[in-house]
């Protein structure tokens, strides 16, 4: 085996043995890595994509806006190769190439579905938003309080520490605000909300008793070894040249090299993992070379599942089809189903007056965020869960276009000064875990490989559209509240997958009857499996889901460290 810790496994060699593989590199797979690596773990890497280096592949993020050739703009071209990607914010002429080749990786719908997907090292952990909140009680026991789905094996406390432990480690900046449904963590400085912000603030919290705050992201505010704090360029999307947010590659991907401990291999497509009938446990798993379209095995005493929500599922079906025809993990009927999202694109906005005299500096990597209020502390609405909203207050550069001039002196004067103040502010909503909304491996489409692709069925639904009529509504009535004038609304609708946070396919529960995975994210048909990414996830709350993907996985892995010492796995 490999004793070079940043060794890319040699292709060619039918086997290898491990103590611990991962699959995928990702946020979660990131932090599987670290976890395991640093317990002694000899751990195998698996992407399927191609490497991506910190700082040496961030090719563009140092670049000036006249440096593009297309000043930031996607070109037709772009657009009729990648009708998908190229329809969204996502996109742009410096992160077009982060993205997944439609034609190579094409999946169906039967429901509009947009997947936004990353095939190389780090997966998103580069373009991610970086938004980063607890869960409370409030979010692991909904299911149970409303009689939906089925409970959560998890509570808010069994977490607690594992917050703690990724938030000190990954570097997340944020305020002390002592509120049950947004518990507080282990925070750095906060970032500052700008005059407009402060004051918008301070009127909804008079007026209306509701909480906007900063938001709460994984950008340092305070430098951590090998990582300096945020520039305040706004560019994470290109990768930090600083190191200056929290991804795969500016902070697990060397922790885990530093231990020796770790191999990596790209270009690696996992299409199943290996189940020994006679242990039933998995031994490994059969990976397909994406460059040389060879097969080969790799075997090891654990195995991580990592691949995002979407692709975890599809390993997890195409494994041990003889033994259960659905898939490995698929006993319980729910493999696949219960895909959830946050639906958004749903919000308000408007001008701020009265600030002409003050404006901001740098470009802030956050923005701010209202806290939860809907269906809590005795509020009730007509639909079950709740939302929050994430944006921010600006004030309009000096390029601004100026449409009453044109030309000449009168214009030139106009733009030496900025202008107006806008705020706008876009709801983030709860989705129900419908047993109905699922994924499906297509019985005719292939991708480049050769492979099966998935199908995706699935749709926002009644509880759902009820709660954006409210998001829309509350959205004017809290910017009015705060000053805002001009204030209108929008709502244009949400696919399942917009909001980038899928979940779902293969959930935690107490029972394997009804569930894909138990308290310790083990699949329940085969314990040396944990599933930690997005696909665990038994409900979606309404804040983003990261920062709880990387809480559950350090715990598993820390789990699983310690039943492989006492022989249980």
């Amino acid at each position: 085996m490999p004793s070079d810790s940043t060794n890319v496994a040699t292709r060619g060699q039918a086997q290898h043995t491990y103590d611990a593989i991962v699959i995928g590199s990702g946020i979660s797979g990131g932090w599987a890595a670290k976890e395991l690596t640093e317990q002694g773990l000899k751990t195998l890497m698996l992407e399927r994509g191609g490497p991506y280096e910190h700082i040496k592949d961030y090719k563009t993020a140092n670049l000036n806006p006249w440096d593009f050739p297309h000043r930031g703009a996607l070109t037709q071209a772009q657009k009729k190769e990648r009708p998908l990607v190229t329809q969204s914010w996502v996109s742009s002429e410096s992160s077009i190439d982060a993205w997944a080749d439609e034609k190579d990786c094409p999946y169906t719908q039967i429901q509009p579905f947009n997947w936004w997907r990353a095939y190389r090292m780090g997966g998103r952990s580069i373009l991610w938003g970086r938004q980063s909140y607890r869960w409370s009680d409030f979010d692991f026991g909904a299911n149970a309080k409303d009689g939906w789905a089925i409970d959560w094996p998890v509570r808010y406390k069994d977490l607690a520490p594992w917050y703690d432990h990724v938030e000190s480690f990954a570097g997340i900046n944020g305020s002390l605000e002592g509120l049950p449904q947004l518990p507080d963590g282990q925070f750095q400085p906060p970032m500052e909300m700008n005059c407009v912000e402060k004051d918008i603030a301070a009127r909804i919290k008079e007026k209306m008793k509701r909480h906007m705050i900063i938001g709460r992201s994984a950008n340092l505010t305070a430098p951590k070894p090998g990582r300096t704090q945020c520039q305040y360029r706004n560019r994470c999307g290109e990768g930090c040249p600083f190191g200056a947010y929290f991804s795969t590659q500016s902070s697990t991907l060397p922790a885990a090299k530093a231990t020796g401990n770790l191999t990596i291999r790209p270009y690696s497509i996992v299409t199943k993992i290996l189940y020994d009938k006679d242990t039933k446990k998995a031994k490994g798993v059969e990976i397909l070379d994406a460059e040389t379209n060879q097969t080969s095995a790799y075997y090891a005493k654990i195995v991580f599942l990592n691949a995002s929500a979407l692709n975890s599922a599809w390993v997890l079906m195409n494994s041990a089809t003889d033994i259960w025809p659905g898939g490995l993990g698929s006993s319980s009927g729910e493999l696949g189903h219960n895909i959830m999202d946050h639906h958004y694109n749903v919000g308000a906005s408007g001008m701020m007056e009265g600030y002409e005299d003050k404006y901001i500096y740098g470009r802030r990597a956050n923005g701010v965020y209202i806290v939860r209020f809907a269906n809590l502390f005795g509020d009730k609405r007509n639909y079950l869960r709740g939302f929050g909203y994430q944006g921010g207050a600006g004030r309009e550069g000096w390029s601004r276009n100026v449409a009453e001039l044109s030309i000449g002196g009168d214009f030139k004067e106009a733009i030496t000064e900025p202008g107006a103040w806008s705020v706008g502010i876009t709801g983030f909503g709860e989705i129900l875990p419908y047993h109905e909304n699922r994924i499906f491996l297509d019985p005719v489409v292939k991708d480049k490989w050769g492979l099966p692709v998935l199908s995706m069925d699935a749709i926002i639904r009644n509880n759902e559209l009820k709660m954006r009529k409210d998001m829309q509504s509350e959205a004017v009535a809290m910017l009015e509240a705060g000053g805002v004038t001009q204030v209108h609304s929008w709502d244009n609708g949400h696919h399942i997958g917009d909001g980038i946070h899928e979940m779902g396919s293969a959930r935690m529960g107490k029972d394997p009857k009804t569930a894909v995975l138990n308290a310790h994210n083990q699949v329940w048909d085969a314990l040396n499996v944990f599933v930690t990414d997005g696909a665990c996830m038994t409900s979606s709350a309404c804040q983003n889901p990261s920062l709880t993907y990387m809480a559950l996985t350090a715990r598993a892995a820390n789990f699983a460290v310690e039943e492989l010492k006492k022989g249980n796995i």
